[in-house]
């Protein structure tokens, strides 16, 4: 016997990773195969493309300001609601599985579902609802995600994770290109059906037996259960014969039509939401017409300045923290308005 012992580690570097990868489904995409960066950059030793991509979000300031941002209740009191940040780590969690089960390349997945969010405004969707008429064609958060890792933080992503953090929503068109961000938007959807379902609960917007009959019959109880059974169904559908994109199975995809229905319908429009529209939209309009009447008031660690002023204040406001927001409305204001957001849910 020559040479020295093995040891007990064994260098998986770029390249083996990058062999590795050529066995994945022919749907699949490959980092050898990416369509590149802006910038083209050497590569690194040990890490794929999409690798160093989801490194790269991981670290953005976009990503750590999460954490203080809404999902759907505003400025919740209790520890277990859902926030932005633990939406977008379950949505990864979900991506990754639907992307293993189907031979697809997981890094890519796990890129685009943890950038996907970092556009969102404070007080999520209403949020986005108050920076339309600044707008041309109204504001939405995966075009202000694509400006954050391409402008504002600059990050240099490939091509591949930047069209699926642009196309991650279902109403954005034309859809992503890769089958890896089929699987994100997929599970953006499965995510928040689940978690938003249990999060009205808790605050007593609705009662687990409000939901669906036909939901609960396929899908199973809000949680685990459920999440799992959509998994399952979006997995059947897309191995199902004469499927060449990611899709649910078809008795599936109704029933969580009708759940999502039922969602807007109960939860995203109810009275406790509608609540809150009015005074979130309120602070985040002053806010931007503040701004724009004070455009030195912008940090210029977050700042384009060669974009035009409004374009600037939007990104600035847009890229808040509620708490933030909130915050800087109180010192530029008055108290009121963001005092009312804070008891609505109450403790729970």
């Amino acid at each position: 016997m020559t040479g020295a012992p093995a040891g007990p580690f064994r260098l998986t570097d770029r390249a083996a990773r990058e062999r590795a990868e050529e066995q994945l489904a022919p749907a699949a995409t490959r980092a050898a195969g990416s369509r590149g960066r802006v910038r083209p950059e050497a590569e690194d030793p040990l890490r794929t493309a999409f690798e160093r991509d989801r490194d790269r979000i991981l670290h953005a300031k976009a990503f750590r300001r999460l954490k203080h941002k809404t999902q759907v209740f505003l400025h919740p009191d209790g520890d277990h609601f859902v926030t932005r940040l633990t939406h977008t780590l379950q949505v990864t969690q979900v991506a990754r599985s639907l992307a293993r089960a189907l031979g697809l390349n997981e890094s890519l997945a796990e890129a685009i579902a943890l950038g996907h969010d970092v556009g969102h405004s404070p007080f999520g969707h209403i949020g986005e609802d108050a920076f339309d008429p600044y707008v041309e064609g109204g504001w939405h958060h995966a075009a202000q995600g694509v400006r954050i890792v391409e402008v504002l933080e600059d990050l240099n992503l490939t091509w591949e994770v930047r069209d699926g953090i642009r196309a991650h929503s279902w109403k954005i068109d034309p859809p992503p290109a890769t089958r890896e961000a089929e699987c994100v938007r997929y599970a953006d959807r499965i995510g928040y059906l689940s978690h938003d379902a249990l999060d009205a609960a808790r605050a007593g917007v609705i009662r687990a037996g409000d939901l669906p009959a036909r939901a609960l019959a396929v899908f199973g109880q809000p949680g685990s259960e459920m999440v799992g059974s959509m998994i399952d169904a979006v997995v059947a559908g897309s191995l199902a014969p004469g499927s060449t994109s990611v899709v649910m199975s078809p008795d599936a995809l109704e029933a969580m039509h009708e759940l999502r229905d039922f969602m807007f319908a109960r939860v995203y429009a109810s009275d406790v939401a509608a609540g809150q529209k009015h005074v979130a939209i309120d602070v985040i309009r002053r806010l931007v017409d503040h701004h724009l009447a004070h455009p030195e008031l912008i940090p210029a660690s977050y700042r384009d300045t060669e974009a035009a002023v409004l374009t600037q204040v939007v990104d600035y406001v847009s890229g808040m923290t509620d708490r933030f927001a909130l915050a800087t409305y109180d010192r530029l204001f008055d108290a009121d308005a963001s005092a009312q957001m804070r008891p609505l849910l109450g403790e729970r």
